[in-house]
């Protein structure tokens, strides 16, 4: 080959590869190498392929409640279906009760520093946490009447060897008993435990991760052994469950599922008051009033009783048991099914809980079923104890309580209803879609909280929601780049958890509902992703492709922006060149305004200088004005006669991230008018564009994101002339 044929091609090559790095450095470059490929058990569409495939894990449990040494004795058999194409050796279990173990993971990773203070809370929480004994005790795992299984325990998880291999199609059935002593959980913080009340000497008890439970095998992951060290939550197969918890008969228990023998556990006026309840939609029913919980605190049966629950296809099962429980019930319809909300409460906390919280589990129910699924479940039960707010399977823990004199301010309120609904909320994330919260915090936090937001919303007019407007995150989103994460980070290495899993996520879909696709394509989508993943376990590209897929918008550029980089959003608007037609002399003139250097005033001057009104009689007596307007055809002829204004915007994007134009215009007269440019305008340069805006009538002012809806971290820039923002000693002397 010539030499130069060769320089030629070297030259090409050269050139080419530029170009694949420029693309591949571009912010609106495909999601290609990020997402995993697509297969026939996860779509290229987002939804389940036609092989889609997820293991199942039925479970009878008996549990009894010591409500004298607080302790938790149990025995379970498990059934696991493996629905999977693989032979199994092994099987995992999780036993997360061993976080409190002192030898453990969770404990030795604690990191944390004394500081100039330290609280008297905080060194009684590490003295408690030391010398907890609540190890998970397990003591036997057996099969086929006794016959015992190898097992091995790893800090929070158990690897039990099988006699033999687990082939495709079949199930396996083994045996666990264990036992444990619950924590304080006002001393020794966890999302388990009981609240002790000295002033009547009684308990509350709300039980979480109390058995052994099996991890879940995916096609995607294998085996979601990961260790459990608090952060991560609980990534668990779907299943049936039947449960009976034994409890002091003078207790009031509330679980997941439908309770099976209430004959035998409540009153007839109980059950009367449930039936009246079901037919209620507009109120609460209490079926425990307070003078019967009183009555209960002074009880002190010896006998026992056994409450039997039943759920259908649910991921986990959590209980509440306790004699100060008050019990109110309200009835509320989805799509005709009836579904009975229900609050667990002390005295203590009324009158907030009985004014406020079913109203809010009734909010959450119909909310959630408008934007994602309809609620399957008979009931939704929030509960109030000694954990600030945790969710399961039809049941949730709430902490928020007024004060001891039953008086509560609007901030309380609102803690409460907001706890409630998120915490009810999670039976749809990711109770039913069912995400990897050990590895995907947002998927769960995130989606739930952006759904929280617009249940707050509903439920009154002007709801002092805190995360979900874009405003609500600038602080986050400019602070030091080196205490950020991407939303992309797992579970435990999250320095911010509360701004990167629960509020970044939540106003990036707010964003992307209200700013970028709009409302109607946005809903459809999510629905349209809630529906294909109800009862299933979605991975975050099932959730970014079956958004972009059911919408028919590309969305790769935000999902880069938002999820894997920790850019923010900062357009600057840094010139405005005016450009207006000058019938006198025939030609363009132009008028340019510097951010620097020129004034409000001055960008006016220049603005009128070269305003000519095209219906003055000296203009219309010029010949070369009228040699120049007979050649107009109609649409030109009518574009100088009402007056043609050009306007070049130079943008910068010192943020980094990508984010649609939103344009106020403030005109001369006095009016105004809003335009939206899409995030493709950055599409050629994303760094720095020009953007052309014609108008009919002279311009007096330009503002970029003028109702704060794209996270815009620094608004001194977005307008020209800039608005000058008053000191705060100067609005001090505006009020003297």
């Amino acid at each position: 080959m010539p030499k130069t044929m060769k320089k030629i091609l070297f030259i090409a090559a050269f050139f080419a590869t530029i170009q694949v790095v420029a693309q591949d450095l571009s912010k609106f470059k495909q999601l290609r190498e990020e997402l995993p490929t697509p297969n026939t058990y996860r779509t290229a569409s987002g939804a389940p392929g036609h092989e889609y495939w997820q293991q199942r894990a039925d479970y009878k449990i008996q549990v009894e409640l010591d409500d004298v040494r607080q302790r938790i004795v149990g025995s379970e058999e498990i059934t696991y279906f493996n629905n999977s194409p693989d032979v199994l050796t092994y099987i995992w279990v999780q036993i997360d009760q061993n976080i409190f173990d002192q030898n453990g993971y969770s404990q030795r990773s604690q990191t944390g520093s004394l500081g100039e203070e330290i609280s008297f809370w905080r060194v009684e929480g590490m003295f408690n946490s030391e010398n907890f004994q609540g190890v998970c005790n397990i003591k036997d795992v057996s099969y086929k009447s006794g016959k015992k299984l190898s097992h091995t325990i790893n800090n929070t998880m158990m690897r039990i060897d099988l006699p033999e291999p687990l082939r495709p199609k079949q199930y396996f059935s083994f045996d666990i008993s264990w036992e444990f002593n619950i924590n304080n959980a006002r001393k020794l913080r966890a999302r388990t435990g009981y609240e002790f009340f000295e002033v009547d000497s009684n308990y509350i008890y709300t039980m979480a991760q109390w058995f052994p439970r099996l991890c879940v095998y995916s096609d995607y992951l294998g085996w979601q052994n990961k260790q459990f060290l608090g952060t991560g939550e609980f990534t668990l197969p779907f299943g049936n469950y039947t449960v009976g918890i034994t409890a002091p008969a003078d207790h009031i228990v509330a679980a997941t599922g439908e309770l099976q023998n209430p004959n035998n556990v409540l009153t007839g006026e109980q059950r009367r008051r449930i039936a009246a309840a079901r037919r209620r939609s507009d109120t609460t029913t209490l079926i425990v009033t307070p003078d019967e919980a009183l009555k209960n605190e002074k009880s002190r049966s010896n006998k026992k009783v056994t409450w039997n629950y039943y759920a259908e296809n649910v991921r986990d099962f959590a209980f509440a048991s306790s004699r100060k429980f008050i019990w109110d019930a309200q009835n509320v319809k989805i799509n005709q099914k009836d579904v009975l909300a229900m609050s667990f409460y002390p005295k203590e906390g009324n009158p907030l809980w009985g004014q406020y919280s079913t109203k809010a589990v009734v909010q959450a129910i119909k909310t959630y079923s408008k934007y994602t699924i309809n609620y399957p479940y008979a009931t939704a039960i929030s509960v109030n104890g000694p954990i600030g707010g945790m969710e399961y399977p039809m049941i949730c823990f709430n902490g928020p309580r007024p004060k001891a004199d039953g008086t509560y301010t609007e901030r309380t309120r609102n803690a409460l209803i907001s706890v409630v609904i998120h915490e009810v909320g999670h039976n749809f994330f990711p109770m039913i879609i069912n995400s990897d919260e050990r590895q995907w915090s947002w998927m769960d936090e995130g989606l739930n909280t952006f759904v929280q937001y617009l249940a707050e919303q509903e439920f009154e007019p002007n709801y002092a929601s805190q995360r979900g407007p874009a405003a609500k995150i600038v602080p986050y989103m400019k602070s030091d780049k080196s205490v950020l994460e991407p939303i992309m980070t797992n579970s435990e290495s999250i320095a911010q958890f509360g701004n990167n899993a629960y509020g970044k996520p939540a106003t990036a879909l707010n964003i992307l509902r209200e700013t970028v696709m709009g409302k109607e394509l946005f809903d459809y989508a999510f629905k349209e992703y809630c529906r294909r993943w109800a009862f299933k376990h979605p991975e975050p590209a099932d959730f970014f492709r079956t958004m972009e897929d059911a919408s028919a918008v590309d969305l790769d550029w935000f999902w880069n922006g938002w999820f894997y980089t920790t850019q923010n959003v900062d357009v600057a608007l840094s010139e405005v060149k005016a450009t207006y037609f000058n019938t006198k002399t025939m030609k363009l003139e132009q008028s340019n305004f510097n951010a620097k250097t020129d004034t409000a005033q001055s960008f006016l001057q220049k603005l009128f200088k070269f305003e000519i009104k095209s219906d003055s009689l000296a203009l219309k007596n010029n010949q070369a004005f009228l040699d120049f307007y007979k050649n107009l055809n109609d649409s030109q002829e009518k574009m100088v006669e009402q007056g043609y204004y050009l306007y070049e915007l130079t943008l910068l994007n010192k943020g980094g991230l990508v984010m649609p134009l939103i344009a106020q215009i403030n005109y001369t007269d006095s009016t105004s008018e809003v335009r939206r440019y899409p995030a493709e305008v950055w599409v050629k340069n994303n760094d720095k564009i020009n953007k052309i805006i014609a108008t009919t009538k002279p311009v007096q002012q330009f503002i970029l994101d003028p109702f704060a809806e794209t996270a815009d971290v620094n608004t001194n820039n977005n307008a020209l002339p800039a608005i000058i923002t008053p000191t705060r000693i100067e609005k001090f002397k505006a009020k003297n």
